[in-house]
């Protein structure tokens, strides 16, 4: 009979390991806490929560596009057409409301749908054709940022009602406002938590940003998850698009 002795380092590692994921969460949350108090003690009415509200509000759109570059950036991508992506959604969107006058639900799920088109076929580009991330995504980048100056080079005004009592509306919360551009963002982030922590897609992203060889080699659908991931980000960039337009 043998005994393994495991060094106390090793074991205090083992316990600590678990947890270290949180780190970069709460550090985050940190500061966010310590900004905002001294904000508070500095300037008065900062400290009011209509005002933390407000930030949230004004930045919803790029909560929506961080979400899907969240997902490329655990595979080890990046995504630099997400800007471009964006831009293109809401030209699409006002140029078929206030010009061609579609339905306004049909015009959102055209550009959902033009996201993912992208998005797929740049993680098609990187890992069938294994062309780099970079260069794909670069390409996927100056391909809607010249679709853009294609639909319109000039602004495009959007009177229609639905647009306007999505970006009008507020929505009471206790003697507070948010809208709903906010609602949708913080959803978004709800399932994203759930997909990547709790399903097997979500475990199969970490793993491929781990090591993608050791992935491959746990039997892991290492392209199709690299693809969907490539998606995911089409299709928040589109919606972050379409939340930028309520906006403004």
């Amino acid at each position: 009979m043998t005994t393994t002795v495991v060094p106390e380092a090793a074991q205090a590692a083992r316990s600590f390991g678990p947890q270290q994921r949180y780190i970069p969460m709460l550090a985050t949350l940190s500061l966010l806490v310590a900004m905002f108090s001294f904000g508070a003690l500095r300037y008065e009415n900062f400290g009011d929560p209509q005002v933390l509200l407000a930030i949230l509000i004004d930045n919803s759109y790029l909560l929506v596009a961080a979400v899907g570059m969240t997902f490329v950036i655990l595979t080890g991508g990046i995504d630099l057409s997400v800007g471009s992506v964006m831009a293109l959604s809401t030209v699409m969107s006002a140029s078929l409301v206030a010009k061609s006058n579609w339905n306004p639900i049909l015009v959102i799920v055209v550009v959902l749908i033009m996201g993912v088109v992208i998005g797929t076929a740049m993680g098609v580009m990187i890992h069938y054709f294994d062309v780099q991330p970079f260069i794909a995504t670069l390409a996927g980048m100056f391909l809607a940022r010249g679709l853009c100056y294609v639909v319109s080079v000039d602004s495009i005004p959007i009177s229609n009602g639905f647009y306007t009592y999505m970006a009008e509306t507020n929505i009471p919360l206790g003697g507070l406002t948010i809208d709903f551009s906010v609602l949708i963002a913080l959803a978004l982030v709800a399932v994203a938590a759930y997909v990547l922590h709790l399903t097997r897609f979500g475990r199969s992203v970490y793993a491929v940003g781990g090591n993608q060889q050791s992935a491959l080699l746990m039997g892991l659908p290492v392209g199709r998850v690299k693809v969907a991931v490539y998606a995911i980000s089409g299709f928040c960039s589109a919606l972050s698009g379409v939340l930028y337009t309520f906006y403004t």
